[in-house]
């Protein structure tokens, strides 16, 4: 922002040597050098950094152009404003105040006052518009610090969240595990060696008495079907049910392709999603999958809608965008659309396809 200041200067400086040029004078030697140690004195000041030294300088400086004022060139003055905005300009909160200070050395230069007033009023301009723009830069920086900061914040929290979530998996996964085994020694443990112990003693007896022999091998065969019994339970207790592996497994995808392709990708479902089959699931899956990427090469959509319903008859899966579609007469089916149609027709299904509003996938799968 330094810069229209210094700017500003180097206009005043090009008019007065435009004017020394011009005019016939006698003093053209203590022109450049007063103009030179003007230079030397500003270019200083935006060198140092210290207050006490840049006021020095300005101070100097003033008293530079008062000098070659009275005794080289009056229109040496028009040089006063900028130094007196620059330095003053922090003392003064109402800044039209400063420009009378400005204006007050009008009374010096009876023959040129409106040419000074011009030159104080935009020298005014530039530093009000200087300092207001450096202000807002300052306001811009501190707010992107602040923001900058709550994102590390936010991120070491965020970091911190996964953390525990990872380790909340794994502390699950431990107890699942544990409870398993606990299962397994408790119930089924002690089946199979009740039925061990039982076969033991029928193979010890088998020679002595054949018929309390039959009856432990007897036992010994229901406490292993019992056994057999609880591993089948514990099995069936742990293993997820279909609907939800295949509802999880189309959630995490469309999650994934939404953060990946920056796209709104929201998902809805009604009825009673048990009555999917797995193979249902498949092709749902692998349709969806593929309309995707189509909407995503040829659509130029920034929102994609997924839409599932079980009704009585028949499973209803629309996947459907907003992008350009087209027209039902130039629609050709390609390798993907193909593919859907034969993977839905071998569950005796229907994929319906529509591009007259955004561009639509719709799979029909009958219910069992």
């Amino acid at each position: 922002m330094e810069l229209w200041i210094i700017f500003s200067k180097l206009i005043i400086i090009l008019f007065l040597s435009i004017s020394y040029i011009h005019s016939e004078t006698s003093h053209l030697t203590w022109i450049i050098l007063s103009i030179l140690m003007y230079i030397s004195l500003n270019i200083t000041l935006y060198l140092v950094r210290l207050n006490k030294v840049k006021i020095s300088i300005h101070l100097v400086s003033i008293i530079l152009i008062y000098t070659s004022f009275r005794e080289v060139n009056p229109l040496f003055l028009l040089l006063l404003p900028n130094n007196i905005y620059e330095l003053f300009w922090s003392f003064f909160e109402k800044k039209w105040l400063l420009l009378l200070v400005g204006l007050l050395p009008l009374w010096l230069v009876p023959q040129n006052q409106a040419l000074y007033g011009l030159i104080a009023l935009f020298c005014f301009v530039v530093n009000y518009m200087t300092s207001h723009y450096s202000n807002r830069l300052i306001h811009y920086e501190h707010t992107l610090d602040k923001m900058r900061i709550d994102m590390q914040r936010l991120s070491k929290s965020l970091n911190e969240n996964k953390e525990y979530i990872r380790q909340s998996e794994y502390t699950y996964r431990l107890e699942e595990r544990n409870r398993i085994s606990q299962q397994i020694h408790d119930s089924i443990g002690h089946s199979m060696t009740g039925a061990l112990i039982q076969m033991e003693a029928a193979k010890t007896l088998m020679t002595i008495d054949q018929t309390k022999a039959v009856e432990l091998l007897q036992n010994a065969i229901n406490i292993s079907k019992e056994g057999i019994e609880d591993i089948r339970i514990t099995l069936k207790a742990m293993k997820p049910a279909t609907e939800q592996i295949g509802l999880q497994r189309l959630k995490l995808f469309i999650e994934e392709f939404s953060i990946q392709h920056q796209l709104r990708m929201p998902f809805v479902y009604k009825g009673n999603i048990e009555l999917i089959s797995p193979i249902q699931w498949k092709i749902m899956l692998e349709n969806i999958t593929e309309a995707f990427t189509n909407s995503l090469k040829y659509s130029g959509a920034s929102e994609i809608a997924i839409d599932i319903q079980v009704l009585n008859k028949l499973v209803r899966v629309d996947v459907r965008d907003n992008g350009k579609g087209i027209e039902s007469g130039k629609l050709v089916k390609g390798l993907g659309i193909v593919g859907m149609e034969e993977r839905t027709a071998s569950v005796k299904g229907t994929v319906i396809v529509d591009g007259s509003n955004g561009f639509s996938v719709t799979t029909l799968l009958p219910i069992a």
